[in-house]
């Protein structure tokens, strides 16, 4: 199958493009604006698919809304039609189409030229009213909100909020590209009107919030909640914006005569990540808890864990080496300790089921 996509420049129809070649199709048409009607006509004769993403949203002068939105639109089903070709066509309108200004009026008119070349010739036309879409490859003071708050806020630059509680209906990219793919990789006959689901709603104040957020955890070490929905998405979409410069970022790093200890991730409610070393000969802990929990993994060395029961007085000794993966975890009411017993540095990591507290630490020196 050949596929043509309008728009091919655009931030949509860029990340599109490597969702069908994902889903094997590799034969793409990509017009943009260094394109011509010759182009557009020729491209139009051999495809058998149209993504028409091309479009005007922020022109210079208003009237740029209809020569994009209308005129492209006109152009394309006047070549299909000369053609004598009926080839399907997804179309991205907007949800602003049923409103009455003058980019909304430009996007309702460029469907109904569609929906008329459907009725027509029978060719099937999906239209998307898609709210504001976001993700990678967006550009800042153009797309969206969220595009140009994660530039300035992965910068370290203010943003200007006029009103914390304007709402925001967003869609993601990755969301509106698997739901384009499906109407080539299933047998759907969907046409007319179509959704991109999920769409979220929130306010302009709490995505601001939010990307603030993203921004103090490198110092706080404390990560949003961003493994689903809403929070993984604008996750993804903000650390695409960071520079390259700031790919890489420093962990503080706690050093005495036994090793080195360091933090590297801590959570709101599921503990924290860290690391050690420790030197031959050199042992650590020697505390119990009541109720913290650790997963200790040996990644190089050799270690003797000692555990010892701080009521009954039994004793337990587990030997783990860094070439065999195997997790050691605490017992509350055991004291433990780890001793380096090779004779090179040794390093572990640390995983706590909560985040350190110094003010409660849950951590009473204790003989093993």
């Amino acid at each position: 199958m050949k596929i043509l996509l309008t728009g091919a420049s655009g931030f949509i129809a860029r990340n599109l493009l490597f969702f069908l070649r994902e889903s094997g199709f590799d034969d793409v048409i990509c017009f943009g604006r260094e394109h011509d009607d010759a182009n557009l006509k020729q491209a139009l004769a051999e495809t058998d698919f149209v993504f028409h993403l091309a479009g005007v949203n922020r022109p210079q002068d208003v009237t740029e809304f209809t020569q994009g939105n209308v005129g492209l639109t006109e152009k394309l089903v006047s070549f299909l039609d000369e053609l004598g070709r009926a080839v399907p066509i997804v179309f991205s309108s907007s949800t602003q189409a049923d409103r009455d200004n003058p980019y909304g009026v430009s996007k309702s008119t460029a469907e109904q030229l569609l929906l008329a070349y459907s009725e027509r010739t029978g060719a099937r036309v999906a239209v998307f009213r898609l709210p504001n879409v976001f993700g990678k490859w967006s550009r800042p003071f153009y797309n969206s909100a969220v595009a140009t708050f994660c530039h300035q806020i992965s910068r370290g630059e203010p943003v200007t909020i006029h009103d914390q509680a304007a709402p925001l209906r967003l869609v993601y990219v990755d969301d509106v590209c698997k739901r384009f793919v499906s109407l080539l990789v299933t047998d759907s006959t969907d046409a007319g009107y179509l959704d991109v689901e999920p769409v979220y709603d929130t306010t302009v104040g709490q995505l601001a919030a939010q990307l603030q957020a993203f921004y103090g955890s490198r110092s706080s070490l404390i990560t949003e909640r961003v493994g689903t929905g809403l929070v993984r998405a604008l996750y993804a979409t903000y650390i695409s914006f960071l520079p390259p410069e700031s790919f890489a970022y420093d962990l503080p790093a706690y050093g005495d005569a036994r090793g080195v200890f360091v933090e590297m991730l801590k959570t709101p409610d599921c503990g924290q990540f860290s690391f050690f070393t420790a030197h031959p000969g050199i042992t650590r802990g020697r505390h119990y808890h009541h109720t913290k929990t650790e997963k200790f993994l040996v990644i190089k060395g050799k270690a003797r864990f000692g555990f010892r029961h701080i009521v009954t007085d039994e004793y337990l000794e587990v030997l783990v080496d860094g070439s065999k993966p195997q997790v050691v975890e605490t017992i509350p009411g055991w004291s433990h300790d780890i001793t380096n017993i090779g004779d090179d540095e040794m390093i572990v990591m640390l995983w706590a089921n909560e985040i350190f507290d110094r003010q409660n630490p849950d951590t009473i020196a204790h003989k093993v």
